[in-house]
């Protein structure tokens, strides 16, 4: 079982969810300037976070059933976010409070293990990400998230999946023709 697995089964088990959020398609989780200290379990739906520059939206990351998804700088730092997180279409999620969330981590070894492993992951994905962005060419970096997560295909709009993956939506509807 991966370590987020084995996270979200240990909160439930404790029942530390604190709320449970319904949210309608464009429906803001979170918004830009604004301090976000939860994490959220995906319980149904998709969601993404993104960023906007003076030009465009730049999507960075998503989240759909069974995922676990934060602003994570604003989680750690306790500041204002440039962040936005939106629902794609109807979601649930359910939050815990860094305070909560801290409390539990730190309440054993084994959590806090299992929280640095996913925090070792999560900086590896990114790192990955990056390096894409910045040296493969756009089928190339189709090709490794269609390997790496075939469901987002399944999930995610191909618009927001264009902008995941730095190019137009023709480009990508021309690369998955192929």
């Amino acid at each position: 079982m991966n370590p987020i697995n084995i996270l979200i089964e240990k909160i439930e088990d404790e029942n530390l969810w604190q709320k449970v959020i319904h949210l309608e398609r464009n429906d803001y989780l979170k918004v830009k300037g604004s301090i976000d200290t939860n994490i959220y379990l995906v319980v149904q739906g998709s969601l993404r976070i993104f960023v906007i520059d003076e030009y465009e939206e730049h999507t960075i990351r998503f989240g759909y059933k069974n995922n676990l998804i934060a602003s994570l700088d604003s989680f750690l730092n306790e500041q204002p976010s440039d962040f936005y997180i939106q629902a794609l279409k109807k979601t649930i999620v359910k939050s815990i409070s860094k305070k909560e969330f801290k409390t539990f981590i730190e309440s054993s070894e084994a959590h806090k293990s299992i929280w640095l492993n996913i925090l070792e992951s999560f900086v590896l994905q990114q790192m990955e990400r990056e390096r894409d962005i910045l040296t493969s060419s756009p089928i190339e970096r189709y090709h490794r998230v269609l390997d790496r997560s075939p469901q987002l295909f399944q999930e995610i709009p191909n618009k927001y999946i264009a902008s995941y993956l730095r190019m137009t939506p023709e480009t990508l509807s021309r690369i998955k023709k192929s």
